[in-house]
């Protein structure tokens, strides 16, 4: 929650930030970009660093860090010291955050592991949904330093926690000689993952320059060099019973698609409803609220779906949920209108995400459970810079906002598709990792 209110506040506090510090648009947006191209390139080796040292080791040092980060950048005195402390957090926030679903993964057996992600999701749609109104009081009240400011007793308060508090497990500690780090593979991955993000990013801004084509074809290229060194490597960084899983390639696929699909709508429909329907920030953000409560009051739901229904039956109606929420969305004029679009947007996602990643932590090992919490967050983050740099180019090239919803619906129906590869029955029948090969997995 302290990780996801940090964004979203941050938008709220931008412009006053840009006035105040005299800085000029594009470097504002670095302070948004900076940090997420740091946690998407280090998410993944982050959670090999938890599954080798101990997932709540890595999280205490990870949400300190966010803190006494955050304390810094609030007293800085140029944008450039808030760009280059914004990059520093992103470390610490992909330490954090793969910890978050590995401590989990540790304290809950895996038949019980739905409710405790459902209760997490909660809490970033809580997030979700509070800051904006959160960021505008600080704002307007204090300053934008405050939104900064708000992080700092939550994360102390946390990290003691992390640090008091008696793991479930024993602490896991390093064999000499063995389990080797894989630096060049999360280098690799960390290069396609920043070009990706960074072009990615871009695009609403600029397009698809010959830069942002020079930035895809580098990931393109750094990813296919790390496909041939994992496979060679002896402790490569995405272990085979991870990376060969078609179960978890199916989930991480899904939460991709909607992702994209929800935060590519997110984008859109705020233009919509400011510059089309005359609403201002504040009516903006009240119309968006349904999907916020849906979100929180949705993901518990979604957890007793999957123990009754199975992961599949419970993806498939969320994501159909999800389409049908922007379907809507995509000729809403009216107020209730577009109140349910949001209402069916929300409640499809955290149904989405609740099983999606339910099945992503329990189809591997506890040993790879910070791999596998890491990939989930990178398709996170992923996810929505691919879904906003969908609708801008769609919207550029037809002239028109709207145009570029019902193409996300269909980005959130083919993960229907990908559906197909997750267990039919419910989380106490789900396929257990030794068995992996039957559903087409290494």
């Amino acid at each position: 929650m302290v990780v996801a209110l940090d964004g979203t506040v941050l938008t709220i506090a931008q412009p006053t930030l840009q006035r105040e510090l005299h800085a000029s648009f594009a470097e504002v947006q670095w302070t948004s970009t900076t940090y997420l191209i740091a946690v998407a390139s280090l998410l993944v080796f982050a959670g090999r660093l938890g599954d080798r040292y101990g997932h709540q080791r890595l999280f205490a040092i990870g949400v300190l860090g966010f803190g006494a980060v955050s304390a810094g950048i609030g007293f800085a005195s140029g944008v450039g010291w808030v760009i280059g402390l914004r990059a520093v957090q992103g470390v610490f926030g992909a330490l954090l955050q793969p910890a978050t679903l590995g401590m989990l993964r540790a304290a809950f057996p895996p038949e019980r592991l739905g409710m405790p992600i459902a209760l997490r999701t909660s809490a970033i749609g809580v997030a979700a949904a509070a800051g904006p109104l959160v960021g505008g009081v600080l704002v307007t009240q204090v300053g934008w330093r405050a939104v900064f400011f708000l992080n700092v007793v939550p994360a102390l308060v946390l990290g003691v926690l992390a640090l008091a508090v008696r793991a479930p497990g024993p602490r896991r500690s390093p064999e000499p000689g063995q389990g080797r780090l894989d630096l060049p593979g999360a280098a690799l991955l960390a290069l396609s993952l920043a070009c990706l993000v960074h072009t990615l990013v871009g695009v609403p801004e600029h397009g698809w320059s010959t830069s942002g084509v020079l930035g895809l074809l580098t990931a393109t290229g750094a990813g296919l060099v790390l496909v041939r060194h994992e496979r060679r490597t002896g402790d490569p960084l995405l272990p085979p019973d991870v990376l060969g899983s078609v179960v978890v390639g199916a989930a991480l696929g899904i939460l991709v698609a909607a992702s994209a699909a929800m935060f590519g709508t997110l984008f859109v429909a705020s233009y919509v409803l400011q510059d089309e329907l005359g609403m201002d920030p504040l009516r903006t953000s009240l119309a968006a609220l349904p999907g916020g409560v849906a979100m929180v009051l949705g993901a518990p739901v979604a957890a007793v779906l999957l123990r009754r229904y199975g992961a599949r039956r419970t993806t498939v109606a969320g994501l159909v949920m999800l389409a049908l929420g922007v379907l809507i969305l995509s000729r809403a004029s009216g107020t209730v209108a577009v109140g349910g679009g949001f209402l069916l947007l929300g409640a499809g996602f955290a149904a989405v995400m609740v099983t999606a990643t339910a099945v992503v932590v329990r189809h591997v090992p506890a040993g790879s459970a910070g791999v596998a919490g890491g990939l989930q967050q990178t398709a996170m983050n992923v996810g929505p810079v691919l879904g906003v740099a969908t609708a801008a180019t769609l919207a550029t090239a037809t002239d028109g906002l709207r145009t570029a919803l019902p193409v996300l619906a269909g980005v959130a129906l083919v993960g229907v598709l990908a559906a197909r590869k997750l267990p039919v029955m419910g989380d106490a029948k789900a396929t257990p990792v030794g068995s992996l090969r039957h559903h087409g997995g290494s």
